[in-house]
């Protein structure tokens, strides 16, 4: 071992915070509001000599949740109390509101964030450091929102079920640059209970992180605990640790949202007395871990490595247990950045609605999917009611989020129903960036009679007359027109029927047949040809076969097929696998022994075939096919493509009704864009928590590469072209194998002959604890593909993405 000098063990105790894993979220809350209460109570203890036993004891505040919910409940005398503490160093403050999956623009994060730093400015104490527990990764972007916040260092205690920490080894610092630059000092620790397994707390601990042959069934003796620290530390050393100290995490209650116990003095104060000359264990916040750590930094700077890129989340994939919330989630997301776009100021909704709307966004994006039991026992009223109250986050959020919207467009004039409302409608671009799009001009059904003998829109402004199609459906009658708008550009229309519009009572050059079919190419190629076998624009012809499915996209301005020559799979099949339990009782262990793959070894993989087409809708400005398909695991998948024609862009809803299935199962989605990894460059690009990333170039080595969580969409990206695929709806895409093997990180020589086929991936339900046991249900998944010269870097290709996905702004206006 490290002879130079004593060791010295940083224990961190802490409450691990799980919104749902193990009680009611509201019952979870009030148990951390009474932590801290606790944990006052113990430095009272101190302070007033009643406890002369407890100096040195520390607790940290793994979270700013539950600090903000006792300051909502506490005193002034315990705010003063908690303040007083935080300074004195008696409990530590952590720069995390929660621990979230990656969900969470970088938008919403960086202002849950600024909620931590203001409370330590409001008590003249910076928040420099904080931790993690459970989660297992980041986006990229997450680095900067610590490093804009002025937090300076970062600690993680990845759970390794089902995941595994980056760098190939942990307990290791090393500087995480962030995509500005900047750099947070970051440290890779064990597990959150780690310390209990070492022993640190009387009484509590045994083998979960630690197996040995030791008994521990009471919990770890002091005898046991002696021999687990020596030969942790001897393997330490043996792994090439060179350190003096070490960073340990413990729990006051052998459970996730433990309280303090100070019963770690009880371990403490006998051990230094035995030990103390050679490994000396000082309890800490995080704040005394990295001040300790930093100043080894300065004197060996060569020990400690500069890493930039990426951290990917195992645990993301979570997102995919409740696609439907989740769809939920991210429109109320947009919507909020939209609200905030138009009243900056808050003049019409005030700072506390907008909090509100954060709150219930954060709390969806946490990373507790449900009770611990969610799989085991499905039908339990407590399973059901936690998972309830996770998926109201979502809805609450859209509630609060549409409202507040409303509230903006009323002020704006946005006309309510009444007799005689002027067909006028104010289009407008909030954002930063040029839209480019498609606005819906939506009205009630009754408008068609006004409408059906023709129609033009009209910015009488400027005399400019739009392109129209009108359609009528179950919200009324739809008027869809391409419009361009400038940022914070606003447009009026009216809309005028055609009074004076004469009827047709033949054409001369109809080469639609008495049998209504349209299957002769006119000498003059029209703007849209739509087929049994094929639809086709100026921009693209796209081709199915019967059984396959979607089989060419041409680029017709280039003559190139846009999908990938070596693809697995057809543009937007189906690929379901499915891993059979042996009953119903052994759902959790065929689950678990799944590891770092999401699927079991006997795997039973389904693709979807194309049975059917049906020609939707065909006008001037778009043209719809709905494309059916039989796939295992769904009694309904179907896609409705449109095809627009006046510029290079395809959207398609992927539409279906999931069977019910308890077994562990994924549902995959192709999208084999791009070009083979042998063909000319061509490189994928993401957006995370808004850092532009090249998956399995721009991250941690030895970090996850099969699988990410993703803003907007993804862009694929050649020199001089582009392509873009947004995703509003399903944020997950894989790019590692769809079958049972051994896993390969990021950095591992063999990746580098992997093809990456990409795979939206829009429902699991894997995991054995807490993701949602069925999927069952009806759902409808957008994705919208465009592509072309104006695309060529990855900055225009996101921007093309945030765009579609917001949509135009439009509201009918009586003004």
């Amino acid at each position: 071992m490290n002879q130079h000098k004593p060791w010295t063990i940083y224990v961190i105790q802490h409450s691990h915070t799980d919104v749902g894993y193990t009680e009611r979220q509201e019952k979870i809350r009030q148990y951390h509001v009474n932590y801290i209460r606790q944990a006052l109570q113990i430095v009272r203890d101190i302070e007033s000599g009643a406890r002369p036993d407890l100096k040195g004891y520390k607790w940290v505040c793994e979270t700013y949740w539950p600090v903000e919910s006792f300051l909502l409940k506490a005193t002034d005398i315990e705010k003063e109390e908690l303040a007083h503490a935080v300074k004195k160093g008696y409990i530590g403050l952590s720069g995390t509101y929660l621990n979230f999956g990656e969900q969470l623009n970088q938008e919403i994060l960086s202002i849950m964030i600024k909620r931590i730093t203001d409370y330590g400015q409001s008590i003249q104490f910076p928040v420099r450091s904080a931790m993690t527990a459970d989660i297992t990764g980041f986006g990229w972007g997450y680095s900067q929102v610590l490093a804009d916040a002025g937090i300076e260092n970062l600690i993680t205690c990845i759970h390794t079920h089902h995941s595994m920490f980056p760098l190939w080894k942990k307990q290791i610092p090393f500087w995480w640059e962030t995509p500005k630059g900047d750099r947070i000092l970051t440290w890779s620790g064990e597990h959150y209970m780690f310390g209990n397994d070492l022993g640190l707390t009387p009484g509590i601990g045994g083998s979960y992180t630690i197996r040995d042959d030791h008994d521990v069934r009471n919990g770890v003796s002091f005898e046991v605990a002696e021999a687990r620290f020596d030969r942790y530390l001897q393997q330490l050393v043996a792994d090439g640790y060179t350190f003096p100290f070490v960073p340990v995490m413990v729990s006051g209650l052998p459970t996730d949202n433990g309280s303090p116990n100070a019963a770690l003095m009880d371990f403490v104060n006998p051990w230094n007395e035995k030990h103390g000359e050679r490994i000396r264990i000082q309890p800490a916040t995080l704040d005394d871990f990295f001040a300790d750590l930093r100043a080894y930094a300065e004197e060996h700077p060569e020990e400690i490595e500069t890493f930039r890129g990426d951290w990917p989340d195992w645990w993301t994939d979570g997102s995919a247990t409740t696609p439907m919330h989740v769809q939920i989630f991210r429109e109320a997301q947009r919507v909020y950045t939209k609200v905030k776009l138009l009243d900056p100021a808050c003049e019409i909704v005030s700072k506390e609605r907008l909090e509100a709307m954060e709150y219930e966004l954060a709390l969806f994006a946490e990373h507790t999917w449900g009770y611990h039991s969610s799989v085991t026992e499905p039908w339990n009223p407590f399973v059901q009611e936690l998972g309830c109250r996770k998926e109201a986050y979502a809805a609450n959020a859209s509630s609060l989020a549409h409202t507040a919207l409303y509230d903006i467009l009323a002020a704006r004039g946005d006309a309510l129903l009444r007799p005689n409302c002027p067909m006028k409608f104010e289009l407008y671009n909030p954002n930063d960036f040029l839209q480019t799009d498609y606005a819906e001009l939506i009205m009630e059904g009754w408008n068609i009679s006004e409408l059906k003998n023709g129609i033009e829109v009209m910015d009488e402004s400027t005399g400019t007359e739009y392109e129209v199609q009108m359609v009528t459906g179950h919200r009324g009658v739809i008027l869809t027109i391409p419009v361009r708008l400038q940022p914070k550009q606003q447009v009026q229309l009216t809309i005028k029927s055609l009074i004076n519009h004469k009827p047709v009572t033949a054409y001369r050059t109809d080469y639609v047949g008495s049998d209504r079919m349209l299957d002769i190419i006119p000498p003059v190629a029209p703007k849209l040809h739509v087929t049994p076998k094929y639809m086709e624009s100026q921009y693209v012809r796209l081709e199915w076969e019967i059984g396959a499915g979607i089989t060419k996209w041409i680029d017709k301005t280039v003559n190139q097929n846009l999908l990938r020559a070596d693809r697995n799979h057809h543009a937007f099949s189906p690929v379901y696998n499915v891993t059979r339990a042996a009953n119903e009782f052994g759902m959790y262990d065929v689950r678990r022994k799944m590891g770092r793959n999401r699927r079991g070894p006997d795997a039973i993989t389904s693709v979807g075939t194309l049975v059917n087409v049906d020609i939707v809708e065909k006008g001037a400005l778009y043209a719809k096919v709905r494309l059916t398909y039989s796939v295992n695991g769904c009694s309904h998948y179907s896609l409705l493509v449109t095809l627009y024609s006046d510029r290079a862009r395809i959207d398609v809803a992927v539409r279906m009704h999931k069977e019910s299935v308890w077994d562990p199962e994924n549902l995959y989605i192709s999208l084999p864009f791009g070009s083979a990894p042998s063909s000319p460059q061509q490189e994928l690009w993401i957006e995370k928590t808004g850092a532009l990333v090249r998956p399995r170039i721009d991250q941690l080595p030895g970090s996850l590469a099969d699988f990410y969580c993703v803003d907007e969409g993804v862009a694929y990206i050649s020199e001089g072209r582009g392509i873009a695929i947004a995703m509003p709806d399903t944020p997950l895409i894989q790019i590692g194998s769809l079958d049972y093997e051994d896993r390969l990180l990021s950095g591992h020589p063999e990746l580098a002959h992997d093809p990456a086929h990409l795979y939206s991936w829009p429902m699991n339900n894997y995991w054995e604890t807490n993701f949602k046991a069925t999927l069952g249900g009806f759902y409808e998944f957008r994705y919208y593909v465009t592509w072309g010269e104006e695309l060529h870097t990855p900055e225009s290709a996101m921007k093309a993405c945030r765009s579609m996905n917001a949509g135009i702004l439009s509201w009918r206006t009586n003004l």
